[in-house]
């Protein structure tokens, strides 16, 4: 199995060592997730997006060659050959504004191209997907709002964008959204607890 795991936050991938100020809870639940996964016999290949220096603005140049179904940014071609190689996809990354950050969004945006990742078959019509061996998508996130407020007030609006309005929309039908609130607010041993939990429920998964 080869998990491709997509890490969006300014502090990269090697931050989930507990030391103030250069610490993010996001990266230690990746890293989590992708020590479980290594020890139950997954290849897991990393996309760090703030360390590549991916950029998320679709260029007017990129828009043309999306329209005539290619891609001119060579970073973009090999991230669309490590999504279309995947059996699985965890989008690790802290919510805010309610919503997924920049980066992620970009590359939903630049990487999830239309000819090469999908193909619009009839307008009106589901999109058939190209990684016809992809057996589920994960969202890994971190928020401060409580998640029943999340749910309840805002309508879960990660959920409706990544969810539905794209992979679901694909035929991805193994959808799972993986969420801790607030862990700056919690103890040591509760953020401990938490990362134990995330490390069993990827053991299940796997």
């Amino acid at each position: 199995m080869n998990t491709l795991i997509v890490f969006d936050h300014p502090h990269i991938r090697t931050a989930s060592e507990n030391v103030p100020h250069q610490r993010s809870f996001t990266a230690a639940m990746a890293a989590a997730a992708e020590r479980e996964l290594g020890q139950s016999g997954h290849r897991v290949d990393p996309i760090d997006l703030h360390a590549d220096g991916f950029n998320p603005v679709m260029s007017a140049e990129d828009l043309t060659a999306w329209r005539t179904q290619r891609v001119v940014d060579p970073q973009v071609a090999d991230y669309q050959r490590r999504v279309l190689a995947a059996d699985s996809i965890v989008f690790a990354f802290p919510i805010s504004w309610e919503s997924m950050p920049a980066l992620t969004k970009g590359f939903l945006d630049r990487v999830l191209t239309k000819g090469i990742v999908y193909s619009e078959v009839k307008k009106g019509r589901p999109f058939v997907n190209h990684f016809e061996q992809l057996q589920g998508v994960t969202a890994l996130t971190v928020m401060s709002t409580p998640q029943w407020i999340y749910r309840t007030v805002f309508g879960s609006p990660l959920t409706k964008m990544m969810f539905r309005g794209a992979f679901r929309k694909m035929g991805v039908k193994n959808l799972k959204w993986i969420n801790e609130s607030d862990p700056a607010g919690r103890t040591l041993e509760q953020r401990e607890r938490a990362l134990a939990g995330i490390e069993r429920r990827f053991a299940r998964a796997a």
